[in-house]
């Protein structure tokens, strides 16, 4: 019998390619004594195409600081780590700017296109202007686009001594094209890939289709990479390539992680946690290879959403709907020093 892509095998490479309490490195204490180091605010910027929406965490000091621009990751992934995939949130990269706050560094995060306060903005602008928004609308530049709007922004505030962009799955490729386009002073990738999307969806979809379906999407992957749409796509592949999402993809398949981390003249910071599930050791060393002057380091135990977690499905599972579990310490400690010592 021939196999097909089961649902949820699409739904997780869905999840890894494509969109529309304890602190890390802190010392165990009262959730209200570490909430009394910093402050949390909303922010927003104006794009020419709505209003994206934030945090900004900053520690309670009157002196300048580092801040970072938090990218999230790939899927409807908001500005704190969490996704509507999974039962419940994990707070990722809230607990991660919380961490960097007790550390004296301030942070940014924000909710992309499409997802959260920034989604239901967009989606009532274009209500009021009766133009509805359109996946074939967005693409990978607008999503670079966004980032370096909010780089700007930070670089104009004078609170904010410095400015690293610090990228989580795919915000990684978002954030080290950025980095060159804001002239940032350093940049950072947490389980960011190391090679095109092209080979990733390929690799994701191996075991889950027949030979000539694969064959199918090989071909389709090659004609959207030449910047071509497709018009006749099969049924089983649709919710990979449908129409609507194919400009998205070529405008994704533009870029190699490896070829653009080379390009990025500031001092890089790799990390990547040996027991992630969906981002391999070998793509961080791909990356450190693409920049022979990165800091590459691998943190034993540590998962896709940044906490110890054991090699097991069903751990590995649980951790992404667990927001009382800590991050893995060494985290925020390795980026809080490589920040600080940019900075002096």
């Amino acid at each position: 019998m021939k196999r097909r892509a089961s649902a949820s095998a699409i739904a997780m490479i869905m999840l890894i390619t494509l969109t529309c309490a304890s602190i890390s490195g802190a010392p165990i204490q009262k959730r209200s004594v570490i909430e009394a180091a910093f402050i949390a605010e909303p922010i927003s910027i104006e794009s020419p195409t709505g209003t994206l929406h934030g945090t900004l965490t900053t520690p309670k000091s009157r002196s300048q600081m580092p801040v970072v621009l938090i990218i999230a990751g790939s899927g409807p992934t908001d500005r704190d780590g969490n996704s509507p995939v999974f039962k419940g949130p994990n707070n990722s990269l809230k607990l991660l700017a919380e961490g960097l706050a007790v550390h004296g560094i301030a942070s940014l995060r924000y909710d992309k296109r499409g997802i959260g306060e920034t989604g239901k903005a967009m989606l009532l602008a274009a209500e009021k202007a009766k133009t509805p928004l359109r996946e074939e609308d967005l693409s990978f530049e607008k999503y670079i686009d966004d980032a370096v709007g909010w780089g700007k922004q930070l670089r104009a505030d004078r609170r904010f001594s410095s400015l690293t962009i610090l990228g989580h799955s795919e915000g990684s490729l978002i954030g080290m094209v950025a980095a060159q386009r804001i002239g940032a002073n350093a940049f950072v990738s947490i389980a960011g890939s190391g090679r095109p999307i092209q080979q990733i969806i390929l690799e994701q979809v191996k075991s889950q289709l027949t030979p000539d379906l694969l064959k199918t999407t090989e071909e389709i992957l090659d004609q959207l990479a030449a910047g071509k749409t497709v018009a006749s796509v099969p049924n089983e592949l649709n919710i990979l390539f449908r129409p609507s999402v194919q400009p998205f993809m070529i405008s994704w398949l533009r870029y190699d992680p490896s070829k653009e981390i080379s390009k990025v003249r500031v001092p890089v910071l790799i990390v990547q946690g040996t027991t992630d599930m969906q981002v391999r050791i070998a793509d961080a060393k791909r990356l450190a290879e693409g920049n022979p002057v990165a800091q590459l380091l691998l943190i034993d135990g540590m998962n896709h959403v940044l906490k110890t977690v054991p090699n097991e499905q069903d751990k590995q599972v649980a951790s992404y709907s667990d927001p009382s579990l800590p991050l893995t310490p060494q985290l925020v400690r390795a980026i809080s020093r490589f920040i600080n010592e940019i900075r002096s």
